[in-house]
Formats: C-alpha cells, sequence, structure tokens
C-alpha cells in the first residue's frame, strides 16, 4: 500500500489544480487554492503553479477536461530538466478511485487530493497514542475504496475454460484481483483493531471526565490557525505548541483556569476547514467530545483574514453536524492587531467592502449583529485580555449557579486535569 506521506525535512514543489464553477466564482476559487497552498506549505510542499478551469462541474472521468489535463501534463515536462521538477499534483477537491487512476495514467506523476493531503498533515502532527491511532484510522477508511487503483498493473484475466462467461467464471480471478481482495482484508482487520483501541481510549476519557468534579466545561473552537492554542496560553499560562501553520493542534488539551477564585476547565480543540475529510470527523469524534461535553463555546476568529465570515460558517456547520449548535457560545475575534483595510477616497462612489471597512466599522457592525455577544481581542499582543477575562467569568459564574445551584465550587481544591483533590 502507498502512503504519500511528505516529511517535514523533503521539500518538494507542487501544482495545484482547482475548479470554477456556477457554485464556485473565481474568487471563491483564489480563496480555495490560497488556503490550499498553505496546506501544501504546512505539509513541507512548495507551489509552484496553479491550473483552474471554468466547468460546469468536475468530471467523473479526470476532473478536469482533457485539454486542461493535457496542459498540465505539458507543464511538469517542460519542468523535467529544470532545478524544480514538479513533485506531485494536488487537487482541491477529493478524488475518486476512477479519476485518481485516470489522472495518474495520464500526468505519471504523484497525485494528491485535498483530502489526503489533511491526511498526511495529520499524520505528520499526531503525537499521543490517540491522535496517531484517529488518524490511522482516517487513513485506512479514505484508503479502503481507493484500493483498486494501486493494482492496475495485474489486470483481471477472462478467458480459459469453463464455457464463457456467467457462473463458469468463478474461480478464474487474477492475481490483481486476489492481492485486491488481500488488501482489503488487511486493511479491514485493522480498522477494527483500530475502532476497539479508539473505544479503549474513549472509556478512559469519559472516566477522567467524570472524574474532574462539578466544574463547568468552556471548550475554544474555532477554524484552524485563529490563534485558540495561543489564547489557550494566556488563559491558562500555559505551553501548548503554537504556530503559524494549519493544525498546530491535534489533540484537545484540558487545563483548569482559575479567574477570581472561580475555577473552570478550558479545553483547546483540533481547528475546524472547509471540505473537512468526513473519514476524519468520524474518526476524531472521542476528540470532539470535548466540544460535545462543553457547557460553554468560545467561537475564535481570526479577524484580519479576508474570508473570516465564510469561516465562520464553516465552524457553525460543523457545530452543527457534532450537535453542538445549540450550545451557549460567544464569538471572540482574535487578531485584531493584524486586521487591515484598503481606505476609500472622499469622491470613491463605488459600495463599500469588507476589504475597505476600518476596524470600529466592523466591530459595530458584529456587536449589533450578535447583541454584544462578542468580544474583539489580540491574544498574541494581550490586547483587551481583562475584559475578556471578565466576560468568562460572568458566563461562567452564570452557568455554574444553573448547573450546580447547591455546590461551594469555590472552595473546593481542583488539581491541573480539573479533578477534585
Amino acid at each position: 500500500m502507498k502512503e504519500f506521506v511528505i516529511s517535514e525535512a523533503q521539500t518538494e514543489t507542487a501544482v495545484l489544480v482547482a475548479l470554477i464553477t456556477p457554485q464556485q466564482d473565481e474568487r471563491k476559487t483564489k480563496e480555495y487554492l490560497d488556503e490550499l497552498e498553505f496546506l501544501a506549505d504546512t505539509a513541507g510542499a512548495k507551489t509552484i503553479a496553479r491550473f483552474t478551469q471554468r466547468v460546469d462541474g468536475p468530471s467523473s472521468i479526470t476532473y478536469v477536461g482533457k485539454g486542461k489535463l493535457e496542459e498540465i501534463r505539458a507543464y511538469i515536462e517542460r519542468k523535467e530538466d529544470e532545478e524544480d521538477p514538479v513533485g506531485m499534483v494536488i487537487f482541491d477537491d477529493e478524488l475518486s478511485a476512477k479519476q485518481l487512476r485516470n489522472i495518474e495514467s495520464v500526468l505519471k506523476i504523484k497525485i494528491l487530493d485535498r483530502t489526503s493531503l489533511i491526511l498526511d498533515i495529520f499524520a505528520m502532527r499526531a503525537q499521543t497514542a490517540n491522535a496517531k491511532t484517529q488518524v490511522e484510522l482516517a487513513q485506512n477508511r479514505y484508503m479502503l475504496p481507493r484500493l483498486q487503483r494501486l493494482w492496475t498493473h495485474l489486470e483481471r484475466q477472462g478467458g480459459g475454460s469453463g464455457g464463457g462467461g456467467g457462473k463458469g467464471m468463478v474461480g478464474l480471478r487474477g492475481p490483481g484481483e486476489t492481492q485486491l481482495e488481500m488488501d482489503r482484508r488487511i486493511i479491514l482487520n485493522r480498522m477494527a483493531l483500530l475502532k476497539e483501541r479508539l473505544a479503549e481510549i474513549d472509556k478512559q476519557k469519559t472516566t477522567q471526565r467524570k472524574g474532574r468534579g462539578r466544574l463547568i466545561r468552556v471548550a475554544l473552537v474555532g477554524y484552524t490557525n485563529v490563534g485558540k492554542s495561543t489564547l489557550m496560553n494566556v488563559l491558562a499560562k500555559s505551553d501548548v505548541f503554537a504556530e503559524n501553520k494549519l493544525f498546530a493542534t491535534l489533540d484537545t488539551t484540558v487545563r483548569k483556569v482559575i479567574i477570581d477564585n472561580l475555577p473552570f476547565l478550558l479545553s483547546d480543540t483540533v481547528g475546524f476547514i472547509r471540505k473537512l475529510p468526513h473519514d476524519l470527523v468520524e474518526s476524531f469524534k472521542s476528540t470532539l467530545d470535548e466540544v460535545r461535553e462543553a457547557d460553554l463555546l468560545l467561537h475564535i476568529v481570526d479577524i484580519s483574514h479576508p474570508d473570516f465570515e465564510e469561516q465562520i460558517e464553516v465552524v457553525n456547520k460543523t457545530l452543527a453536524d457534532l450537535k453542538c449548535a445549540d450550545k451557549p457560545q460567544m464569538i471572540i475575534f482574535n487578531k485584531i492587531d493584524a486586521y487591515t483595510y484598503i481606505e476609500k477616497a472622499e469622491d470613491d462612489l463605488t459600495p463599500r467592502t469588507k476589504e475597505n471597512i476600518t476596524l470600529p466599522e466592523l466591530m459595530n457592525t458584529w456587536m449589533a449583529k450578535l447583541n454584544d455577544n462578542c468580544l474583539f481581542i489580540s491574544a498574541r499582543e494581550k490586547t483587551n485580555m481583562d475584559e475578556l477575562k471578565q466576560v468568562v467569568y460572568n458566563k461562567v459564574r452564570e452557568l455554574h449557579v444553573q448547573k450546580y445551584p447547591y455546590n461551594d465550587f469555590l472552595f473546593q481544591n481542583y488539581n491541573e486535569q480539573g479533578e477534585v483533590e
């Protein structure tokens, strides 16, 4: 079985491919390709070219049209003798086994789709046994329906005795199909073992959560790379790993936080992303249980990102998929220190866009829309941290009184995991 994991020590060159469709205009496609390039960079690959095609929808055979595929092939051949030949082609959508097989037969180069690239990054980032098990399960789920393309050189053998077709063909399977069946059985057995491991881990985590005492649970949720881990470090005075890469955090980190003698549990969760592979959501259910069991969600948003509104929608949709949309939630707009806008001239009568709205105007707009249920901070610069702490304190205290009206929580002692000592 082939695994296309890009090591951080190795820098490969990549070509990106995406479609412009009636459902995804040119501006949106550019934003998706920008994100795909960031994903490639996170995985250790350098993007050297982009290809787009305007079509009604993806081709079920080759994703892009034959002419565009030939254009990409010609580009790869031109780059073969240069210092940076093309190492891989990455498609912005998930490809079927048929599409992968047909594309590889034309381009004759490593092919990745958005899902396999994200899985590669998760494989690189996984540190704990829990995360590694979840990633491996997701990889196997992704690989299972695509096994056939690994054995195209072993064609199914026909003919022979038995009088032709029908039932007489049973037993005339070629070595390719036999190998395919063996691989399927190996993967299915491995998936069963991984599920057993995750079930055991889930039991342990459930026991740990039950031992955390009567504490309100607050979860940081949001799109990937919006600054959740940085905010976690500020609020919990911890050292959670944080960097300007996608999916820097895979494992849920839980810390006890005390604000004005009020203890609560704060968890930092894996970031969401548009077109998040379903296999990952399924595999990371135990990690996302921290979100499901939270009493309050702090939805962190990178207000400096040009497409932050769509990122909010992606997170809200994912929360709905997790059946967490009805939980108490507050939006924390982070990175106000990085917010930029294009100042309009006084005689410019064109309609305002989000690119030329000042930060105060944007803040007022969202505060009016959310009934002040939002806050604007910079976790990196520690801007408005006192205000955030006060708001979180008020919300946690209110939730605690509702949930544990007879619990004098202020006088209990908790260890770092939030368990009553």
